[in-house]
């Protein structure tokens, strides 16, 4: 199955139609467009998060299940798109899902409108999700409520979606090569957030996106890249690909602080995969190179 559509990152591209990635005003999701799909990207659902809190540290924290799942299916209703990807830890356990967690995804899945497609990008939090979102055995498919035809979960290192031009993986582990020979990559993981204050002292965390080019150096080193275009030692090699990294969905799983000194990043490409990264608040509000906010 493919994935893509529109909203985007505003550089030039490397080739003659670029895609474009732009994030939804207000939200910590972004459309593109790629062929003939429309896309809504997501990333770090995290279901499950507050049993997994009173299973792993003892807090009690409401389900804040049904409001993340309105929040999710008013935004299939505001962009309307043929696909929803997302870019890794749709559910919050290591392992297979929990009941309460396996419990929220089955009533999400089966609230989706009949005509989405979706596509998982497994996460280092999703285990053995392709187990029951695609099942193999007609007794478990005949338990479902929902479509897994319909479902496709890929691997961590991602895919390239339809024709090539967007890239996506979870940024747990090293991009497939094929992610990397797209001409924007999107990935989540990172849950990037900023501290800001104020003048009186007060501060506050917001999410934030993370938007650049990626950086050659960290990339070269690996032996697995040695066939990417932009990676070869050419006079003039093609410019590397725009990277997109999205905020987490889920608001209550906090992130990486990228506006402080000896932060340290989850993805191991990142930062120094990072060239000329800059950070925007979910309104759109550019707040320029990450690391100096």
């Amino acid at each position: 199955m493919s994935d893509e559509r529109r909203r985007s990152v505003p550089d030039a591209p490397r080739g003659s139609a670029p895609p474009r990635v732009e994030p939804v005003p207000g939200e910590p999701a972004a459309t593109a467009t790629v062929g003939t799909e429309r896309v809504l990207l997501v990333a770090d659902y995290h279901a499950g998060y507050e049993a997994g809190l009173r299973y792993e540290r003892g807090v009690d924290v409401p389900s804040h299940a049904p409001e993340r799942r309105e929040r999710l299916l008013q935004l299939l209703e505001r962009t309307d798109p043929d696909r929803l990807v997302v870019l890794g830890d749709l559910m919050h356990s290591i392992g297979d899902p929990g009941g309460a967690e396996r419990g929220e995804l089955e009533v999400l899945f089966e609230a989706f409108p009949p005509s989405l497609s979706v596509t998982v990008v497994k996460g280092n939090h999703d285990g053995g999700i392709e187990d029951w979102l695609t099942p193999e055995s007609e007794r478990e498919i005949a338990a479902l409520d929902f479509d897994p035809e319909a479902v496709t979960v890929t691997p961590g290192a991602g895919v390239a979606l339809g024709d090539g031009a967007v890239g996506v993986c979870h940024g747990h582990t090293w991009p497939a090569p094929e992610v990397l020979e797209c001409d924007v990559v999107c990935l989540g993981h990172e849950h990037p957030c900023v501290r800001l204050e104020d003048e009186v002292g007060g501060s506050r965390v917001e999410r934030t996106w993370l938007r650049g080019r990626l950086e050659p150096a960290p990339f070269r080193e690996r032996p697995e890249y040695a066939g990417v275009s932009w990676l070869k030692g050419d006079d003039a090699p093609p410019q590397s690909p725009r990277v997109v990294v999205v905020p987490a969905f889920n608001d209550l799983v906090g992130g990486t602080w990228v506006n402080l000194a000896n932060q340290s990043f989850l993805s191991p490409f990142l930062p120094a995969g990072l060239v000329d990264g800059e950070a925007y608040l979910l309104d759109g509000t550019r707040l320029g190179p990450y690391d100096s906010v």
